[in-house]
C-alpha cells in the first residue's frame, strides 16, 4: 500500500464542483484583486475566529512582516522567538532589520518554553512571537502576562493553527496581532500562496491595510499619525478636486505590495466551510495514532485546555534517518520538520541574531529526532492502519 504524505487532489475532488463557479464568475468579471470574493472573505474568517478584523495578504511570511511593521518593530529592536519553527519567523524579524532573539522549546509540545523568554528580555527588546507549532497554541495566557509586564506586543505566528483552540480561543485572537498563511499544504489551503492578519485593535488593523498597500490613502495617512507624524488635514473643496484627492495617489508611509487575490479568497471561502470537518477528521487520524503506536517513539503531550488542530502529526524517534527509510520503502509518507533549528541556519550569526542562553538543547534533540506522520483529512482508515503497523513493523525488528 502507498500512503501519500498529504492528498491534495483527493481534497479538491471532494470540493471541485464549489469552486469551479466562484472561479469562473471572477474570469467573467475580470475582478482580480479587491473585490467583493475578498471582502467576504475577509468576514467569514472574522465571524469563524470571532474577531474584530481581518486583513488578507499575499502570504503567511508577509503576514508577519506586516504585523511587526504595524507594532512598530524597528531596525536594532529585539524580537524574541522559537528557536524550532519554519525559516519565515525569524526571517520575517530580520526583514524589518530587528534581531531575533532565539528560545528554547518545550520537550512536550515542541512551543516556546515561557519559563525561558523572561530571562531572554533586554533594553532592546520589543515584542515577542511566539510559534503555534504543528497547530498546537502556545501557552499563551503566561506569555501575555510577561508581555504586559515588560511592556511587549506579542505577535502569533498562526501559519498552521488555524482552527486551533486555547481555553477555548481561537488561535489569531489571543495576542495583540495573530498571523496566518494558506500556503496550499496548510489546514486552510489556497490554490498558491496567500495569508492574513487578525486583530481586535482598530489602529493596528489600520496600519496592516495601509503597509499591504503601499503605505496609501486613509490608510496611510492614519498610520503616518500614529506613528508620530503629522495629522492630514484635507478641506472640502481638496477632497473634491477632480485633480487631487489627498487619499487617493498619496503615500504617507513605506509599505508593500502584498493583497490577497479574489481567486485565493473564492478558494479559501468554500474551504473554510469545510474546516471544522477537515480538523475533526485530522483529529480523529491523532487519536489512532495515539492508541496504535508502539510506545518507542515520543508523542507531544498537550494541555487539556489546548485544541491543536494538527496541522502536523509529529513523533520523536532516536532512530530518525532510519525510520524514515524504512516508511519511504514501505509506501508510507513522512516529512522532517524542522531538521534544522532557527539558530543553526547559515543565514544567522552573531551580528544579525542572538541566542538566550549558552545553548538551546531541546530544540537541537527535537530537530535531530523529529518524524512527521501522514495526518490528512482525506485518509482512509486503511491507510491509517498501514502507518501504525509500519512504523511498529520497524521497531519489531529492533
Amino acid at each position: 500500500m502507498n500512503v501519500p504524505f498529504l492528498d491534495l487532489q483527493a481534497q479538491y475532488k471532494d470540493i471541485k464542483n464549489e469552486i469551479a463557479p466562484a472561479l469562473l464568475d471572477i474570469l467573467d468579471k475580470c475582478c482580480f484583486i479587491g473585490g467583493p470574493y475578498v471582502n467576504n472573505f475577509e468576514k467569514e474568517v472574522e465571524n469563524y475566529l470571532d474577531v474584530k478584523h481581518v486583513a488578507g495578504c499575499a502570504s503567511g511570511t508577509d503576514a508577519l512582516v506586516l504585523g511587526l511593521k504595524a507594532c512598530n518593530i524597528k531596525p536594532g529592536d529585539e524580537v524574541i522567538t522559537t528557536a524550532f519553527s519554519f525559516f519565515a519567523t525569524a526571517e520575517a524579524i530580520a526583514c524589518v532589520g530587528a534581531i531575533p532573539v532565539f528560545v528554547d522549546v518545550r520537550p512536550e509540545d515542541y512551543n516556546i518554553d515561557p519559563n525561558k523568554i523572561e530571562e531572554a528580555i533586554t533594553e532592546k527588546t520589543k515584542a515577542i512571537l511566539p510559534v503555534h507549532i504543528f497547530g498546537a497554541p502556545c501557552e499563551m495566557d503566561r506569555i501575555n502576562e510577561i508581555a504586559k509586564r515588560h511592556g511587549l506586543k506579542v505577535i502569533e505566528d498562526d501559519a498552521q493553527a488555524i482552527g486551533s483552540e486555547y481555553k477555548g480561543r481561537k488561535a489569531g485572537t489571543l495576542a495583540d496581532l495573530g498571523c496566518f498563511s494558506f500556503y496550499p499544504t496548510k489546514n486552510l489551503g489556497g490554490a498558491g500562496d496567500g495569508g492574513m492578519v487578525t486583530t481586535n485593535d482598530g489602529d493596528l488593523y489600520t496600519m496592516i491595510k495601509a503597509y499591504k498597500e503601499h503605505g496609501a490613502g486613509e490608510a496611510g495617512a492614519r498610520t503616518l499619525e500614529l506613528q508620530g507624524g503629522p495629522a492630514e488635514t484635507v478641506s472640502t473643496s481638496e477632497q473634491t478636486t477632480d485633480l487631487y484627492n489627498p487619499y487617493k495617489y498619496f503615500n504617507y508611509v513605506i509599505g508593500h505590495n502584498s493583497r490577497l487575490d479574489a481567486i485565493q479568497s473564492a478558494v479559501l471561502s468554500v474551504k473554510l466551510k469545510h474546516l471544522d470537518k477537515y480538523n475533526a477528521k485530522r483529529a480523529a487520524i491523532a487519536k489512532r495514532y495515539y492508541e496504535g503506536l508502539t510506545d518507542k517513539l515520543i508523542l507531544p503531550r498537550y494541555a487539556a485546555d489546548t485544541k491543536p488542530c494538527w496541522h502536523q502529526f509529529v513523533v520523536l524517534s532516536e532512530q530518525k534517518r532510519d525510520l524514515c527509510a524504512f516508511l519511504s520503502e514501505n509506501g508510507v509518507g513522512n516529512g522532517t520538520f524542522y531538521p534544522v533549528p532557527q539558530h543553526r541556519q547559515k543565514a544567522f550569526n552573531a551580528a544579525n541574531s542572538r541566542v538566550s542562553g549558552e545553548s538551546l538543547p531541546v530544540a537541537e534533540m527535537i530537530s535531530a529526532q523529529s518524524v512527521c506522520l501522514p495526518v490528512f483529512p482525506e485518509m482512509t482508515d486503511d491507510q491509517i492502519q498501514y502507518v501504525i503497523e509500519t512504523v511498529n513493523r520497524f521497531y519489531e525488528g529492533k
